[in-house]
């Protein structure tokens, strides 16, 4: 389980959003998607820190961080995506937690309306709006042709789509770090075994980025495996949910 800052830490400027972004060698897009976080739109007494977890970059990710006035964490060797989301929650001041992927844009407005709809409802630990795929502007015809899309926005992703109380972390512990996909499958699943409260909005929070580095096609096998054994993980918490 997390440890959670002292309330004398928490109160300085409380409602406090934490939004981690886990990062390696993301130098290429990551100061447009901090951008994108800061041109949030959000009620001025609501205060946002950005966290980068910086998971062994070799390139200039810690510079462009600390330039963009963002909290850098470092890891001294790479250890994953879902190690650098454990990271993040680990340091993180916010009563509110949402991930990003470095590659990625939120839409002005977002952040706000997930916390407004998280505020609305007390009982609510979750919500979850949905992406748009987009091709990076670098990628010319022919490679755009090769790569598949999906047209109409959907739900399914936690970066920048998934707006969470931290609290909701005490009652299912941190991630699974022996995945590096799928995380968001096995969230799901604890919650719903535990009965917890979520929510799916229609509201097109983040526009993720199609490239050709995402970690989908460029690792497509170890993805599957990830996929396979959260879903497993699912059908294992409904199964304990219903007491079979």
């Amino acid at each position: 389980m997390i440890k959670l800052k002292t309330k004398e830490v928490q109160r300085v400027m409380s409602p406090l959003i934490s939004v981690i972004i886990p990062c390696r060698n993301g130098a290429n897009y990551l100061a447009e998607a901090v951008a994108g976080i800061q041109r949030r739109e959000m009620p001025v007494e609501i205060t946002v820190e950005i966290i980068v977890v910086d998971d062994g970059s070799t390139d200039s990710t810690a510079e462009i961080a600390e330039n963009a006035g963002c909290r850098l964490i470092r890891h001294e060797t790479t250890r994953g995506q879902v190690a650098g989301k454990n990271t993040g929650l680990r340091a993180a001041l916010g009563e509110y937690v949402l991930f990003h992927d470095h590659d990625d844009v939120m839409n002005a407005g977002a952040l706000a309306a997930m916390y407004q709809t998280l505020e609305a409802d007390r009982e609510l630990y979750l919500v979850m709006a949905k992406v748009r795929d987009f091709f990076s502007p670098e990628l010319d015809d022919a490679e755009r042709q090769k790569i598949r899309i999906r047209e109409e926005a959907y739900h399914g992703l936690f970066t920048g789509a998934v707006l969470m109380r931290r609290a909701l972390f005490e009652r299912i512990g941190l991630f699974d770090e022996s995945l590096n996909t799928g995380e968001i499958i096995v969230l799901l699943a604890k919650m719903e075994a535990m009965g917890l409260k979520h929510e799916k909005i229609e509201l097109v929070a983040s526009r993720r980025r199609v490239h050709g580095a995402n970690y989908g096609r460029t690792n497509k096998a170890k993805e599957r495996l990830d996929y396979a054994s959260a879903l497993r993980a699912r059908m294992r918490g409904r199964a304990k949910g219903r007491g079979d």
